[in-house]
C-alpha cells in the first residue's frame, strides 16, 4: 500500500480518536487524561528503548518505564513540585543502580546518559501535558497546544513542499528546509491567533503572537531532536504502529517541545 495512502487513513481513524480523547477528559475525569498520558508515554519510551538500547539492558529499559509511570502520577497528584522531585529523587535511584552495576564490571556511562535522558525528554516534558490541564480552561489549552503543534506541522510540510530549497539540517533530516521552517512559524502565529480569538480571549494578543512565533521554532526543534535520536540509532522511524506515519515518538516530537514552553510562558506571563 502506497505510504500517502497509509497516512491518509491512518489520519482518518486518528484524528476523530484523538478529539474523542480530548473531549472525554473534559466532560468526565482528570483521571482518564492521566491515565491517555501514561500510556502515550509509556509507549513513548518504550520505542526510545527499543531504539537506543536494542535487544540488550533490559533493566535498564525497566528503569525507564518505571519512572515513566511514577512523574505523571507525581504531576497529577501534586503538581510541579512533586513532579519535579519525582525526577530529580529518581535520578539518585538510576544512579545507584548504575552504581551497583559498576561492581559486577559494568562501567558504561552512556547506559545510564540514556535512561536519564530517555525518561526527561519523554515522561518529563509529556507531564507537563497534566499540569496544562490543571489550568482554569484546562481542556481549551489542551486542544490549544494540538493547534499549535498541527499548525506548525502542516504548515512546514506545505511551505517547505511549495517553496523549499534551502537545506534546513540536511545531515539530520534531509526533507527540512528553511523556508519550511518560516512557513511554520508563520502558520503558527495564524493559527494561535484564530484560537485565542475564538476560544481563549483571556490570552492577550502579544502573548498569542509569541507562542505562535516560539510554537512554530520549537515544533521544528522537536522534530529534528527526534530525528538525530533516530539517526544515531540508524533507525528509519521510531516504531510502526501507526501506519504511514512511524511510531508514537515520530507524532509526539513537537508535542515534546511545545507543551513545556507553553505551561512555563503561561503561568511566568500570561496567568
Amino acid at each position: 500500500m502506497d505510504s500517502h495512502v497509509k497516512r491518509l487513513i491512518t489520519g482518518i481513524v486518528v484524528v476523530p480518536v484523538l478529539i474523542a480523547l480530548i473531549v472525554f477528559p473534559y466532560r468526565f475525569s482528570d483521571i482518564v487524561f492521566l491515565g491517555i498520558i501514561m500510556a502515550v508515554i509509556l509507549r513513548g519510551i518504550f520505542e526510545y528503548n527499543r531504539m537506543v538500547f536494542g535487544d540488550e539492558y533490559s533493566l535498564e529499559k525497566y528503569e525507564g518505564l518505571f519512572i515513566g509511570i511514577l512523574i505523571p502520577v507525581a504531576a497529577h497528584m501534586g503538581g510541579l513540585p512533586l513532579m519535579s522531585a519525582t525526577a530529580t529523587f529518581s535520578f539518585f535511584i538510576v544512579f545507584l543502580l548504575f552504581l551497583l552495576r559498576m561492581k559486577s564490571g559494568s562501567s558504561d556511562l552512556m547506559v545510564l546518559i540514556k535512561v536519564v535522558f530517555g525518561y526527561m525528554y519523554i515522561a518529563f516534558m509529556m507531564s507537563h501535558f497534566i499540569l496544562l490541564r490543571g489550568f482554569e480552561n484546562g481542556a481549551l489549552w489542551v486542544v490549544f497546544i494540538v493547534v499549535i503543534t498541527f499548525s506548525s506541522d502542516i504548515s512546514a510540510f506545505y511551505a517547505g513542499k511549495t517553496f523549499g530549497k534551502r537545506k534546513l539540517f540536511p545531515e539530520i533530516s534531509a526533507k527540512k528546509t528553511e523556508e519550511g521552517a518560516i512557513g511554520s512559524v508563520v502558520g503558527t502565529i495564524l493559527g494561535c491567533l484564530i484560537f485565542k480569538i475564538l476560544f481563549l480571549s483571556e490570552i492577550p494578543f502579544v502573548h498569542a503572537i509569541v507562542i505562535g512565533f516560539m510554537g512554530g521554532i520549537l515544533g521544528q526543534l522537536g522534530d529534528l531532536c527526534e530525528s538525530s535520536i533516530k539517526r544515531a540509532s540508524m533507525v528509519k522511524d521510531s516504531g510502526s504502529l501507526l501506519p504511514g506515519h512511524g511510531g508514537i515518538l515520530d507524532r509526539l516530537d513537537s508535542f515534546i517541545f511545545i507543551i513545556p514552553f507553553v505551561y512555563y510562558y503561561s503561568i511566568l506571563f500570561i496567568k
